[in-house]
């Protein structure tokens, strides 16, 4: 009894370190996952966006393939860091490519899908204004104010009597002002922001 217990002692640390070096690991990329999401965060508070993007981009490498629903919320942030860093075309093309992929997952998360779907109909917002501003042509902007004026409706009638519908709502209202307005009628109001 006592050669079986010193036995057991022994290998024990055996046993630790094999679970450490194997199975162990993806739990020490989760917890480097977690560290870099909270300083992603601190960053954003600080308005520090591209330090934001960094952080979240690394983090979402340390994920694993089963963090599907944790990775699509880091590539939503990053979108939104973006497009606060004026990288606008990129985030929405970003956003456009996360939004196909919710829609196509039945399992997807209702919340994710609906704050997807705002920040991209956003981004088609501000690249509506922009696009005005630099006096393109109707053709190449009415794609861009028509998309997003369909995702606030979308938005607008699913959220029922929440916070979400009424800012999708008000959202709509604008999209709409914008499409009617002329690119002359911009050059004296400041440029929106988030």
């Amino acid at each position: 009894m006592k050669i079986a217990l010193i036995t057991f002692w022994l290998l024990l640390p055996l046993g630790f370190a094999a679970w450490h070096f194997g199975p162990g690991q993806s739990h020490l990329e989760r917890d480097d996952a977690n560290a870099l999401i909270q300083q992603a965060a601190a960053a954003l508070e600080k308005e520090e966006y591209t330090e934001a993007i960094k952080n979240w981009s690394d983090a979402l490498g340390k994920l694993t393939k089963e963090d599907v629903s944790l990775s699509r919320r880091l590539e939503l942030e990053i979108a939104k860091a973006k497009m606060l860093n004026k990288k606008l075309p990129e985030a929405r093309e970003e956003l456009a490519g996360l939004m196909t992929r919710l829609d196509e997952d039945p399992e997807a998360d209702p919340a994710l899908r609906d704050e997807t779907r705002a920040a991209l109909a956003n981004s088609r917002y501000y690249m509506t204004y922009l696009m005005k501003l630099e006096g393109l042509p109707d053709a190449a902007w009415e794609p861009e104010i028509e998309a997003a004026r369909q995702e606030y409706k979308l938005l607008a009638e699913s959220a029922g009597d929440s916070a979400l519908a009424e800012t999708s709502a008000n959202d709509l209202e604008a999209a709409i002002r914008l499409a009617r307005m002329d690119p002359a009628e911009l050059y004296g109001l400041p440029i929106p922001s988030q």
